[in-house]
């Protein structure tokens, strides 16, 4: 084998619609460091992560790796150039931090060497940037659309189940029920905040997986 590299996949939610596939994308990695004789000696996965700078672990990882494995790992290989960040702005960030350390970006897609600062290069790379940030300004604009008129249609959009959707949580909505019974006077037998209460005391947890308020309550029992 020839030189050694690092490989780089991620998927998002809007990636997985479109087919970013970790599978697909090592794949090609993996062909492309065959064809080209390079080592490939792990691949970091980063999984429903967006391509924004907050929280990406596996590129902080993938960085750490280079800076501390004694300069024999110097290659990164990626799939696509918005497989590495999606917005053009992210994008040149990681290029430019990669650059500065004297790393090579290999892109199976887009070719070799994308942290070559040539004014051919340079232009290549926004291109491709600027093309995915469109794709997905448009893919966010279509997806809102649909859910939309989903919503006028059927009054519900497709999204987080509200409580109550599994059998556990139906179970409890009917102990709710049960505690919440009225009296002979017509009174609640317990109010929302004992109700909570009694639910953090037994361990069940909101469908957040947080504690129990006497308004969650209140507000759980009011959509059903």
């Amino acid at each position: 084998m020839g030189s050694q590299a690092f490989g780089y996949v991620r998927v998002s939610g809007l990636g997985q619609l479109k087919g970013h596939g970790l599978e697909r994308q090592e794949n090609a990695i993996k062909s492309y460091a065959e064809a080209h004789h390079l080592d490939l000696i792990d691949v970091f996965r980063e999984e429903g992560v967006s391509g924004t700078l907050e929280d990406r672990p596996a590129l902080a990882d993938l960085l750490v790796s280079l800076e501390q494995n004694g300069h024999v790992v110097r290659t990164i290989i990626i799939e696509r150039l918005d497989r590495l960040a999606r917005d053009l702005m992210v994008q040149e960030a990681i290029v430019r931090d990669f650059q500065s350390k004297g790393y090579q970006l290999i892109s199976t897609t887009e070719g070799p060497d994308l942290c070559k600062d040539d004014p051919t290069r340079k232009l290549i790379r926004q291109i491709f940037g600027a093309v995915a940030e469109y794709d997905k300004s448009m893919l966010v604009m279509k997806l809102k659309a649909a859910r939309q008129r989903k919503r006028a249609k059927t009054g519900r959009c497709e999204g987080r189940k509200p409580y109550g959707f599994t059998e556990q949580e139906q179970h409890v909505l009917r102990r709710v029920r049960v505690m919440r019974r009225k009296d002979r006077q017509g009174r609640p037998t317990m109010t929302w905040a004992a109700i909570a209460d009694r639910l953090n005391r037994e361990g069940v947890s909101t469908k957040a997986g947080g504690p129990w308020t006497a308004a969650k309550v209140h507000s759980v029992m009011k959509t059903r």
